[in-house]
């Protein structure tokens, strides 16, 4: 039976949560645009946006780029309930036997609370692992959650720095082990018909959801919408 990819919308606030389930988000993810990717928000914000979606949706928070002190920095917001929560890799340099780190965190987390692996395609300016050897990794320690994302937020997107075949190949092989796999990258909405065989479980949307599509701008319902709408279109 096929489906329809979900929609995943980034808020900064709990003031954005009602436009983006009214546009018809399926995860409300919590993170500070305006500090970088995945750049937390206070774990204050994160509770009132949890109050604010009142069980509708599933909530994730990003919680920044992953540093040995990742748990205590972030121990806040461990304290929330929160389905997923989710490390960038920028500055993480793949070292032989690399990742061991990364599931010693991962068991430090609140049972109910999966850890989401975390690949930018554009690795190389953010110094991190290619999304190959995460999606390896991922698949290897049987992560339940995977984000292809970008780390630098200038304009670029997903695809200026992975094919769409490319693309397509390193989501089928995570969902052949039941990885659940969100993509984003600052794509527009224009920009679904270049990812025809791309079908991952979400889409995750910022900027191409906000008023006048910025970054900094704040979640437009009709914006929203018109992702669903389009996506109606895709079959997974």
């Amino acid at each position: 039976m096929s489906t329809t990819p979900g929609l995943l919308v980034s808020v900064r606030s709990a003031a954005e949560v009602a436009a983006a389930l009214e546009g018809g988000a399926d995860v409300i993810d919590v993170k500070e645009p305006l500090k970088g990717p995945l750049a937390p928000a206070e774990a204050e914000v994160v509770a009132a946006v949890i109050d604010a979606v009142d069980g509708k949706a599933p909530v994730s928070a990003a919680l920044g780029e992953w540093s040995p002190n990742a748990i205590t920095e972030a121990h806040w917001h461990l304290e929330l309930p929160l389905q997923y929560v989710k490390w960038g890799l920028a500055g993480y340099a793949p070292a032989p036997g690399w990742g061991e780190d990364l599931l010693d965190t991962r068991r430090e987390l609140p049972i109910g609370t999966e850890m989401v692996a975390v690949a930018y395609a554009d690795w190389e300016r953010a110094k991190s692992v290619p999304p190959a050897e995460v999606a390896k990794f991922a698949k290897r320690f049987r992560f339940k959650a995977f984000l292809l994302d970008t780390w630098g937020k200038d304009g670029k997107t997903l695809l200026d720095f992975m094919p769409a075949k490319d693309i397509a190949a390193l989501v089928d092989g995570l969902k052949r082990v039941y990885t659940t796999v969100v993509v984003g990258g600052s794509l527009r909405p224009e920009q679904l018909k270049q990812l025809k065989g791309v079908a991952p479980d979400y889409f995750a949307v910022r900027t191409s959801a906000c008023a006048a599509g910025k970054r900094d701008g704040v979640i437009d319902a009709v914006r929203v919408k018109k992702w669903k709408e389009l996506l109606a279109g895709v079959k997974v």
